[in-house]
């Protein structure tokens, strides 16, 4: 191929990178954000890569709440499945998602298709199949470490994937560190102080977590490092304010306490959990 040769087939491809970043669903993602920013909490548009980064790996199922709870906002019927990735010698470490824990928090575990590899580039190309199917509404993968084939490449190619194909892309890591990416947005998840128990103040009461949006490239102005507070509340609907939560919690305020929940143990024999 001769040099001109080269550089036009560099234009074009150049052209088809900057044609997939400026798709409407980048351009309305600041309005969609906005639109929602007053109810407390940030609901993103489909066809963006989010990193969700938790500081200590003990912290890793808030980190998979919060990402079931944004992909939960995306399900349609057109669009029904939620694909949850990992490595297979991780998952002996981190366990799976509970069925019956979904389904108390809204989520139904008939939409959630587990997914597990053994190496991480497996892991890299099942992400890509799946973004790439008009199925899948979100592809929540697990990524523990510094894995070297997981750099800015890598993450812009699944980036792009997943603008070209609709289904948005949640990445879960942890650690202090923040390797550089093309992410459009990047969560913190911390833990924050439980909320009110009604029938004893010391006790703890429903979930809180401490959100905060670190990185922030739909445009969206203010919102770059802000903090949301954020509980359980009707399953995963997360509602929050950007308060912090008080330390102390009062006697007599809060929820009621929720009713027994059978738990179904073998020979169909019941035992209140």
């Amino acid at each position: 191929m001769h040099g001109l040769q080269k550089q036009s087939v560099l234009g074009d491809l150049r052209a088809q990178i900057a044609a997939i970043e400026k798709r409407p669903v980048l351009a309305e993602g600041a309005a969609m954000l906005r639109e929602t920013a007053g109810a407390g909490f940030l609901v993103a548009p489909p066809g963006l890569m989010h990193e969700v980064h938790a500081e200590e790996t003990r912290n890793a199922a808030m980190g998979l709440a919060f990402a079931l709870g944004q992909a939960r906002t995306l399900i349609k019927p057109e669009r029904p499945a939620v694909f949850f990735m990992q490595l297979m010698h991780e998952a002996q470490q981190q366990g799976l998602p509970y069925g019956a824990g979904l389904a108390s928090f809204g989520f139904d575990p008939h939409d959630l298709v587990f997914v597990r590899v053994k190496t991480i580039n497996e892991l890299l190309w099942a992400q890509e199949e799946a973004l790439g199917c008009k199925a899948v509404a979100a592809v929540i993968a697990d990524i523990g470490g510094a894995p070297k084939v997981f750099d800015f490449t890598a993450s812009r190619r699944l980036a792009m994937r997943a603008a070209s194909g609709g289904a948005s892309l949640f990445v879960l890591r942890y650690g202090a560190g923040r390797e550089a990416s093309a992410a459009q947005l990047r969560w913190r998840i911390e833990p924050a102080v439980s909320g009110e128990m009604r029938f004893d103040p010391r006790a703890p009461g429903t979930p809180r977590w401490q959100v905060t949006l670190e990185r922030n490239r739909l445009g969206l102005a203010g919102k770059t490092h802000e903090t949301s507070w954020l509980s359980w509340k009707n399953g995963f609907e997360l509602a929050g304010n950007r308060k912090r939560p008080p330390a102390g919690r009062v006697a007599g305020r809060g929820a009621a306490l929720p009713g027994a929940v059978p738990a179904v143990l073998g020979r169909r024999l019941q035992q209140t959990a």
